[in-house]
């Protein structure tokens, strides 16, 4: 199972894992709550192949990663030689080189990674869960009720949210080459549902940052909500280091102050915090927040809805009259449905 990587044209970052396949398959509108449950029980039940070897290949270069305890495997490749295109995407063929079973065959898939082309505007990075779909993240008994019985087709991202994304993946240009990450605390084993839902919803591909449960490569439950989200973030600002930032989060967590760590461990790299009001009592911590972040030459903006955002992403000249046309016209659409 890869993921997919991004890097730049000096070093690359690409993680997976290895797993016994459980079938899981893609979800239909029509799935009952036991049948997503079970699929999803199925996710979290994992049986992984740990200490064998993936081998990955592009344009003739080969490098070599051994998975870990969990199944893990994570390539760091540097000084690479990756072909120079107009397109952003490369592909890495990955192979497993052990043989797990009798008869195996060949076991190898494709992972996509992301090399900015010259045409990048901008970078974009959001968090999920409660930022581009309610989750109900701040209620436990909501979320764990949300995550184990519903499906890609039945979690709905907020209005315009599709749109929006979209537009600021085509920035002023109409092209859509600027960078979308999407960094959340949900674990890897939803990578596949996350995949999915995004395709169905419309919600422009990227990178997807998850984090390990358990006793993980770094710490139990790979630490804390905050040191995971910053580490990730600063992670891609790393491996993207000549491309500005438009941050989007939600006030049910720490996203305000993650953002605020990342603009003084990275002056002049982020143009924008759009931080979405889902919870109550917070307001007062956004607006102290706010100050802060100001003070260092930033702006946040705490938004009611979608449309709020985008009216502003405009007005700075970051995307297109046309664009935010059509995430009107989809939160409405949304609404009457």
């Amino acid at each position: 199972m890869p993921y997919k990587g991004f890097g730049n044209e000096n070093e690359v970052f690409l993680v997976g894992r290895v797993l016994r396949d459980r079938g899981i398959g893609f979800s239909t509108i029509e799935d009952s709550r036991f049948r997503n449950f079970r699929k999803m029980y199925k996710r979290f039940m994992t049986w992984e192949i740990p200490n064998v070897t993936i081998k990955a290949t592009l344009d003739g270069q080969e490098w070599l990663a051994t998975t870990d305890d969990e199944g893990y495997f994570e390539f760091e490749i540097k000084n690479h030689s990756f072909p120079k295109t107009d397109n952003s995407w490369q592909k890495v063929k990955l192979e497993l080189l052990d043989k797990i079973i009798p008869n195996q065959g060949i076991v190898q898939s494709t992972a996509l990674v992301f090399i900015p082309t010259k045409l990048v505007e901008y970078g974009v990075i959001s968090d999920i869960d409660d930022t581009i779909v309610p989750t109900g993240a701040t209620r436990i008994w909501e979320m764990l009720k949300t995550t184990f019985f519903g499906n890609a087709h039945s979690r709905i991202p907020f209005e315009g949210v599709s749109a929006f994304y979209q537009a600021l993946e085509k920035g002023t240009d109409g092209k859509e080459n600027n960078p979308m990450f999407y960094v959340s605390s949900s674990p890897w084993n939803l990578y596949d549902f996350l995949l999915e839902l995004m395709d169905i919803h419309q919600i422009p591909k990227g990178p997807l940052m998850l984090r390990d449960l358990g006793l993980s490569r770094e710490q139990f439950i790979s630490g804390s909500h905050f040191d995971h989200k910053l580490t990730q973030v600063e992670k891609i600002f790393r491996l993207m280091p000549d491309i500005p930032f438009i941050l989007i989060g939600d006030s049910g967590q720490h996203d305000a102050e993650i953002y605020l760590q990342v603009i003084k461990d990275f002056p002049g790299r982020v143009k924008m915090i759009y931080i979405r009001d889902v919870a109550e009592n917070t307001q007062d911590k956004i607006k102290q927040i706010t100050s802060e972040i100001r003070a260092l030459g930033v702006e946040l903006l705490l938004v009611s809805d979608t449309i709020v955002a985008a009216k502003d992403a405009l007005s700075r000249g970051w995307i297109r009259q046309e664009d935010v046309l059509e995430i009107i016209k989809e939160k409405r659409k949304s609404e009457d449905s």
